[in-house]
C-alpha cells in the first residue's frame, strides 16, 4: 500500500488591512491561527491550496497582511482568486502566481497520485462566478492531457447547494462547464470549492465534491425561499485535511480553534470504562 499524500484545503480568509474586525471577528488573526495549526499539526502536508477570497475588499494592504501570514507556511502554497479578490492587487502581491495564456489564474500540476487542476471562476463586476469559452478550452486541453485521476479546484460551485441566496451567485454558466468536464467524469475523482462558507459534501452528476468553512465568517443553513438575505454566523473556523491515494480521496474538516473539551474515549489502564465515562466532568463546560 502506498503512503497517502496529505494536503490542506484552506478557503475564504477574507483578510482586511489594518488589523480591523470584519463582522466582529479578526480575519488576519484567524488566518494566523490557521497557519500556526498547519505548521504544528500538519507540517508534513505536501502543499496548501487556498480556493479564493484571500481578501475581503481586494485592497493592497489586505494582500500584504495575507501574504505575511501565508508565507510562514513551510510547504508550497497554491493560490486561487475568488469574487472578493482583485486581479491587479493580487498580481502586485504575488507577481509570480501562474496564469494560463489568456491571463487567467489557473494552472495544473501533478501529485504522486493525481493531476490537480486549478480554475479561475472570477467574473469582474459581480459576486457570481463564470467560466468563459477561453477558460473552458484551456480546461478541456488539461483534461485531455491528464494521464492519471484528476482533482478539480475552484472558488464558485457549478451547482446549487439549496441556500438560494448563495445559489444566485454560483457559477452561472454551469451547463457549458458541465459539457466540458462530462467526457472525463470517470477520471475526475473529486471537486473542491469554497465561496459558500459551509462544510458541504456530496455528488454532482457523478463527481464527488467538498466545500470547507471560511476562516472568518460562515454562511448559516437557510433552505427557505429566494429573497432572504445571506445568513451569517461566527461558527468555528476550519480547514480541510485531505488524504490522497491511488483510488481514494478522504476529506477531514479540522476545527483548529475549537475550545470544546477534549478527552480519550477509552479509560486509562486500571480504570473502569463505565466509571470513567459516567463521572467525567469538564470545568467551565455547559451542556446544551
Amino acid at each position: 500500500m502506498t503512503t497517502p499524500t496529505k494536503f490542506i484545503h484552506l478557503t475564504d480568509p477574507h483578510v482586511i488591512g489594518g488589523d480591523c474586525l470584519l463582522y466582529g471577528a479578526n480575519p488576519a488573526r484567524r488566518l494566523a491561527r490557521a497557519v500556526d495549526s498547519i505548521i504544528e499539526e500538519h507540517g508534513d502536508a505536501a502543499f496548501v491550496i487556498v480556493t479564493g477570497d484571500m481578501t475581503h475588499w481586494g485592497d493592497a494592504d489586505a494582500y500584504v497582511a495575507f501574504a505575511r501570514e501565508i508565507h510562514r507556511l513551510p510547504m508550497p502554497v497554491h493560490l486561487m482568486v475568488g469574487n472578493h479578490d482583485d486581479g491587479a492587487a493580487f498580481t502586485g502581491a504575488f507577481p509570480h502566481a501562474p496564469r494560463d495564456r489568456n491571463g487567467f489564474v489557473q494552472y495544473a500540476f501533478d501529485t504522486p497520485h493525481h493531476r490537480a487542476i486549478y480554475l479561475d471562476t472570477k467574473m469582474p463586476g459581480t459576486h457570481a462566478g463564470g467560466y468563459c469559452a477561453a477558460r473552458r478550452e484551456w480546461l478541456a486541453a488539461q483534461l485531455a492531457e491528464a494521464d492519471r485521476p484528476v482533482l478539480l479546484f475552484m472558488h464558485h460551485p457549478p451547482f446549487q447547494t439549496g441556500i438560494k441566496s448563495m445559489d444566485s451567485i454560483m457559477m452561472l454558466d454551469s451547463e457549458p462547464f458541465h459539457e466540458t468536464v462530462a467526457p472525463y467524469k470517470d477520471q475526475i475523482q473529486h471537486l473542491f470549492f469554497g465561496h459558500v462558507h459551509r462544510a458541504i459534501f456530496g455528488n454532482w452528476r457523478g463527481i464527488s465534491f467538498s466545500c470547507m468553512r471560511g476562516l472568518n465568517h460562515q454562511v448559516g443553513l437557510d433552505l427557505g425561499p429566494a429573497g432572504n438575505p445571506i445568513p451569517g454566523d461566527l461558527a468555528q473556523p476550519a480547514y480541510g485535511v485531505v488524504l490522497l491515494s491511488d483510488d481514494t480521496v478522504v476529506v477531514h474538516m479540522h476545527e483548529f480553534a475549537a475550545k470544546s473539551p477534549r478527552f480519550t474515549l477509552s479509560a486509562p489502564d486500571g480504570t473502569s470504562d463505565v466509571d470513567y465515562q459516567l463521572n467525567m466532568r469538564h470545568e467551565g463546560f455547559q451542556d446544551l
